[in-house]
């Protein structure tokens, strides 16, 4: 069966008040590649709080986009698409203009009401973070959505008018003016202080846009969105940079996005408000939103539990790795001499061995460098900086760069957590050496520990495969552990 038969592709076009977006996704169903991912700032929303339509000019480019973009679905042969709708649109006295030229295109159009979009909120970041406790924000051009996740699950949630194309507005009242409003409508919703202790989940453009800036002037040294902290004292700083830098220095932050510089401001004070009313005092930003939650929504319950991180890094082994059943036979192999590691570091190490094999297309030179790279920058997810350190330090390790651990590593984990992880380093080469990359002998053989000793048993028929290249990765593991080479 090929490839494309396993995995349909599937489609979203997503019609926002700020921007319209089509993602083609594909791949294994809990977590699907993006295959391609392109946005229209239409703006649909600018205006809507003054005359109650969509402005003509926004219809105009949101009918070019849509026309691109059902052009695009096609090209691609995508087996599902979804066309959705969300507060702009919902709104608007001529929001029914614009389902109409969709129509023409031959979208259907889903209209979702905000509970809809804050259910699709609260399962993308489900989706994204298994376990999220605490308190959802999607900031849309027209609505912001509160969604309470616990347990794998979406429990109360909300909609309110506070969409970052709506706030100038509101703000234009005065001086305290939009936090009076979010006051008022949290304490007559139920939501005031309903955050304490908990932290609140960032999903939306704008506020993505917001962690861009903190990374880029704390020369943070990952640059990936999902999981990355922020605190109420660092959204209080970067409202007093916003308002000090300008557009022209804004713009020339890298990958901070044209089209959001002018909501940046706006942005920021409804989050300081949100933070003070619900009571928050942390934030952690989610690259997944109403789009995956979509997706997420309509998985089983069976194909919802499995592990993201697990599922992708299983589909990037087969991908690129040579032999797509060794990954999961290595990692039970290794995993008595690690026993008595928590569940947590264990899926790291299982992590760690389905992209074993990532580096071997790489020149011989840079696979351990290609390892690093694959850790670091991979589109994983229920994983934070911590653990793409110690899963960039278990590959670079195991593809052949030693002990050593490379920056950004040590400003990302500790050194314990870095010794793990080249420990785990050595006992994957170790097995891809003695194996080969095929399953027979890691089969016919076993390492344990035995005192003081690293014992290698293998089965007398194919006791051969112990030569020298094996021996000297033996001695490798056993030095790391602190142990002696034995079989």
């Amino acid at each position: 069966m090929s490839g494309r038969a396993r995995h349909p592709r599937s489609a979203i076009i997503d019609i926002g008040s700020n921007s319209i977006r089509l993602v083609v996704y594909q791949g294994p169903e809990r977590l699907p590649a993006t295959l391609f991912n392109e946005k229209v700032m239409a703006g649909l929303g600018r205006g809507l709080a003054e005359t109650g339509a969509i402005e003509e000019a926004a219809l105009a480019s949101a009918s070019v986009a849509l026309a691109r973009f059902a052009a695009v679905a096609r090209a691609l042969e995508v087996d599902r698409l979804r066309t959705v709708a969300t507060a702009a649109v919902r709104d608007a006295s001529n929001g029914h203009e614009l389902i109409a030229r969709a129509a023409d295109l031959g979208l259907t159009v889903e209209l979702l009401s905000g509970e809809d979009e804050a259910m699709a909120a609260g399962m993308g970041v489900l989706s994204a973070i298994p376990d999220a406790d605490g308190i959802v924000g999607d900031l849309g051009g027209g609505s912001l959505e509160l969604v309470r996740v616990r347990h794998g699950a979406v429990e109360a949630r909300a909609s309110f008018p506070f969409g970052v194309l709506r706030v100038a507005a509101i703000r234009s009242g005065g001086k305290g003016a939009l936090d009076r409003a979010i006051a008022r409508a949290l304490r007559e919703a139920g939501w005031e202080g309903a955050g304490a202790g908990l932290p609140l989940y960032l999903v939306g453009g704008s506020w993505r846009a917001l962690a861009r800036l903190d990374m880029y002037q704390n020369s943070y040294p990952l640059p990936v969105l999902q999981g990355y902290p922020m605190s109420g004292e660092t959204i209080a700083r970067l409202m007093r940079t916003v308002a000090q830098m300008g557009k022209s220095k804004l713009r020339a932050i890298p990958n901070l996005g044209g089209g959001r510089i002018a909501t940046l401001a706006d942005a920021g004070a409804v989050l300081a408000s949100l933070l003070r009313h619900l009571g928050s005092e942390t934030t952690i930003v989610s690259a997944f939103g109403l789009r995956e939650g979509l997706l997420y929504q309509a998985l089983d319950d069976e194909t919802r539990a499995q592990d993201p991180l697990i599922v992708a890094a299983r589909d990037e082994g087969r991908r690129l790795g040579r032999f797509a059943e060794h990954g999961d036979l290595l990692d039970r192999w290794i995993a008595p001499l690690f026993a008595s590691e928590p569940p947590a570091l264990a899926r790291l190490r299982h992590a760690a061995c389905l992209l074993a094999d990532v580096g071997w297309l790489a020149n011989p030179e840079f696979r351990a460098e290609r390892g690093i790279e694959v850790a670091l920058h991979g589109n994983w997810v229920a994983i934070d900086a911590f653990g793409r350190a110690m899963l960039a330090q278990a590959l670079f390790t195991s593809l052949g760069g030693g002990g050593a651990s490379p920056d950004p590593l040590a400003r990302l984990a500790d050194p314990a957590a870095l010794e793990a992880a080249i420990n785990w380093g050595y006992a994957i080469r170790l097995g891809q050496r003695l194996s080969g990359g095929v399953a027979g002998p890691l089969d016919r053989s076993r390492l344990r520990r035995d005192g003081d000793r690293l014992v290698l048993d293998i089965d007398p028929p194919v006791a051969a495969l112990y030569g020298e290249a094996v021996e000297r990765r033996h001695k490798a593991l056993a030095g790391a552990l602190g142990l002696s080479a034995a079989t």
